[in-house]
């Protein structure tokens, strides 16, 4: 029986050297110390020999099962303490990562290139806050309290007098009262409004332009707003200017371009006329020179807006506004 239980540890370590992998180990962990294991058997067996040789043999076999027991665990976990061959290994011959790079947002390319457009014209670029006072954002403007204008502009107030502001064009008397003419300038910027639909989101980004000189005329900027028009289309978009109202102008107009999706045919888009409305413009009304302190005498000039949206929508042939903030990477990785 001692010669047994021996061989069976030699014939276990000798097995155990030999195994490469955990499930090994554990194969033969339950071979040996199962219930059913050679240990086990041996110790079952015991009972079978003489009384005088019980004890010794019982002795023997347990010494043999905990040596096995500690054999087998440290085993097991020095192999899965170790990564396995395959994944240790750096094969140098294959290419490395690609690191995935980001683009420019398709609103911030637009606004780029307006903003460059207009640079090459002598303007320069401003920004005014988004949260406004109700006076630069209306009364300045020539939009005084309860006037029917204030209703278009769905606005979005922080307090009586707070809001957040509807256009960019508080961006002129803000400038006006700190700059004497000649001034050149653009503002490009964020703007609120309650409005949702294909069309139209509560916020979004508009660029607001103005020309302030002792002789500017609706010539000048018929010929500035030409030329921008074919420089963020092409030269074959065709033009119109059609009488409109807005308050802070006067006279007033707003500017259709040809459809640039059927040119100029007719289709769902251009509502089958054609043409498409781009921008608001006209001569700056002389109260707002007024209350910025500038003799109507001296200085005339002209003003323009237009939504940045809206020239990436018709540039891009893109049907739904609210595709530009939904982040979807499957529509920003085309840009």
């Amino acid at each position: 029986m001692d010669k047994n239980i021996e061989q069976i540890k030699k014939e276990a370590l000798k097995e155990l050297k030999a195994a490469s992998d955990p499930e090994s180990i554990k194969t033969l962990s339950v071979r040996y110390l199962g219930r059913k294991g050679l240990v086990t058997q041996f110790l079952r067996s015991i009972s079978s020999l003489p009384q005088e040789k019980r004890a010794d043999a019982g002795k023997k076999a347990n010494e043999v099962k905990k040596l096995l027991d500690t054999a087998f665990k440290k085993a097991l976990k020095a192999l899965e303490a170790t990564p396995a061959e395959s994944d240790d290994r750096i094969d140098v011959s294959l290419p490395g990562r690609v690191v995935k790079r980001g683009s420019l947002h398709p609103i911030t390319q637009i606004t780029q290139e307006i903003c460059d457009i207009f640079s090459r014209l002598g303007f320069d670029i401003a920004e005014g806050p988004e949260v406004e006072t109700d006076y630069y954002n209306f009364e300045a403007l020539n939009i005084p309290k309860n006037h029917p204008a204030r209703d278009m502009q769905d606005t979005f107030y922080i307090s009586k007098n707070i809001v957040l502001r509807t256009h960019t064009s508080p961006t002129q008397p803000r400038i006006m009262e700190k700059r004497k003419p000649p001034l050149r300038v653009i503002a490009p910027g964020k703007v609120y409004r309650c409005d949702s639909d294909l069309t139209h989101t509560p916020m979004f980004q508009q660029v607001e332009g103005f020309l302030v000189d002792k002789e500017s005329s609706f010539g000048d900027l018929k010929g500035i707003l030409a030329t921008f028009i074919h420089k963020i289309f092409d030269d074959q978009t065709k033009l119109r200017f059609r009488p409109s109202f807005f308050p802070f102008t006067e006279p007033s107009a707003e500017i259709d371009i040809g459809c640039v999706m059927c040119r100029g045919k007719g289709c769902r888009v251009c509502s089958q006329t054609g043409w498409l409305e781009i921008i608001g413009a006209g001569m700056v009304h002389p109260a707002l020179f007024e209350n910025v302190g500038y003799d109507t005498r001296l200085y005339t000039g002209f003003a323009f807006g237009m939504g940045i949206e809206r020239i990436a929508m018709l540039k891009y042939g893109i049907d739904d506004i609210r595709k530009f903030y939904e982040n979807d990477l499957r529509f920003l990785k085309q840009f």
